[in-house]
This record gives structure tokens, sequence and C-alpha cells, in this order.
């Protein structure tokens, strides 16, 4: 009887690769779930009195709100990227990811739906003689805040269908269209230091909370890579040049005749 060939030995840094990698893998989860609820609670807790709670805070809605019907199907569909941001998160730390995979086609056309719905319901906004509410800005210079945001929402979402065979670039640029678009709802935290001086010069206090979700995308990347992903890089930086670049185009003339161009599809 032959003996039984001896099985090759794991070494120690066999071992210690193994232990790191479990532990890693379930934290990415909870970074990306993380970040995923925290992006919900900050849009859910800006339009909590004008949308989501909007019942119990009936003076404020009606003095802080939007009144045109666009506004509260727009309102719906952003919810419903939020509860999928939140499914898709979920679904991937649990495992699920041939549900994650279906659920991605519905997320595609979502996508559509809100960039429709964003830009229609911003050229609205535009074209009230009050302009967009609570903001002293000339409507058609801030009209180049929503429009861009959805410029940058829409790119984010395209590159991350591109990669959706690239787990690490698609959960990224995910996040960074999700980040895209809680700018409104962090503009109407009602905290006194939102009116405060940004600590970062050349951008707003709201601006400057936007880019804090960038944060924990960006210490993951140096805990588990070592330095930051090249989505995480390129992605955070076209958000915040976004910022930087988008009021001193507002006011050129360019801008100015599309602007007008634009709302005048919509106008009476």
């Amino acid at each position: 009887m032959s003996e039984p060939l001896p099985q090759p030995a794991i070494g120690i840094a066999d071992r210690a690769s193994t232990v790191r990698a479990r532990p890693s893998w379930s934290a990415e989860r909870a970074v990306y779930l993380g970040l995923a609820v925290a992006i919900t609670l900050a849009v859910v807790f800006g339009f909590a009195r004008t949308f989501f709670f909007r019942p119990w805070y009936p003076e404020w809605a009606r003095v802080h709100g939007a009144p045109e019907t666009i506004f509260y199907v727009h309102g719906v569909a952003y919810a419903a990227w939020l509860l999928l941001l939140l499914a898709q998160t979920s679904l991937v730390a649990a495992g699920r990811v041939d549900i994650h995979r279906r659920l991605g086609l519905a997320g595609a056309g979502l996508a559509v739906v809100m960039v429709v719905l964003g830009a229609v319901g911003s050229l609205m906004a535009a074209a009230r003689p009050t302009g967009f509410i609570d903001i002293p800005m000339p409507p058609l210079q801030f009209l180049v805040v929503p429009f861009t945001i959805l410029v940058l929402f829409a790119a984010f979402v395209t590159l991350g269908i591109l990669n959706r065979r690239r787990p690490q670039s698609h959960k990224r640029y995910m996040i960074l269209a999700s980040i895209a678009l809680i700018e409104a709802g962090v503009g109407r935290w009602p905290f006194a230091f939102m009116t405060a001086p940004s600590p970062v010069p050349g951008l707003g206090m709201i601006e400057f909370c936007v880019d804090l979700f960038l944060v924990p995308m960006i210490v993951w990347d140096l805990v588990s890579r070592g330095r930051p992903h090249p989505v995480t890089l390129w992605g955070g930086a076209a958000l915040i040049a976004n910022q930087l670049l988008r009021f001193p185009l507002a006011g050129t003339a360019a801008w100015l005749a599309f602007a007008g161009w634009a709302v005048g599809l919509v106008s009476p």
C-alpha cells in the first residue's frame, strides 16, 4: 500500500494573507454600505420638511416647497434611486451579486428618467418669476448648478455601467454619481454653520460638506490599496472642479444665451 502524498504546508505568510483577505472583503462591503446609508440620510434630512415628512410641516412646505406637480414626481424618482442604492449595496454585502446585476438594468432606466425630470424641473424653476426657491442668485445663472450636477451624474452612471464587469471601478462610479446628487439636500440642512465661510477657499460650505462624502472612499483606498483608486481620484477631482468652475461659467455670455434659450423651451 502506497503512503499518502504529503500535503503542501501552508506557510505563515499564506495564513496571514488569508486571514487579512476575509476582514478586508467584509470591511469593504461595510464601507460602501455605510456610504450609501450616509448619502440617503443626507438627502432625507435635507428634504424632510418639504418632501419626505411634508404633512408634518405644512407651513414650511407651503413657503419653501415647490408647488408644481413635476417636483413630486421628481422627488419620488430620486427617492427610488436612494432605495436602489441601499438595496444594491446591501445585496453585495449579503453576497447576492446575481440579484444586484439584475436590478442594475432597472437602475439604468431610472437614471435616464431622473436626468429628464431633473432637466425639465430645473428649467421650470428657472422660468418662474421668482426663480429658484430660497436662492437669491438670478435664475439663469443658478441654472448652471443643477445642469452641471446632472451632467456629472449622467457621466458617472454611464461609466459605472460600462465598467460593470470591473467591480472596483463600478462601485466607485455609482457612489460618485449618488454623491453628485446630494447637494440640493445638503443645501437644505437646518444648521447655522451652513451659512458660515468654508474652510476651503473657492468653495462654499455646502460644497465643502458634499466633498466630505469623498473622504471615506479616499481613506478606504489608502487602507486597502495604499493609494487612491483612479476612479476615486479623477471622479473626486471632477466633482470638485465642477464646484469651482460653474459659477464663473454662469456669468458668461455663452452660458446666459444657452440658459435663456433652454428656459424658453418650457416657458408659456
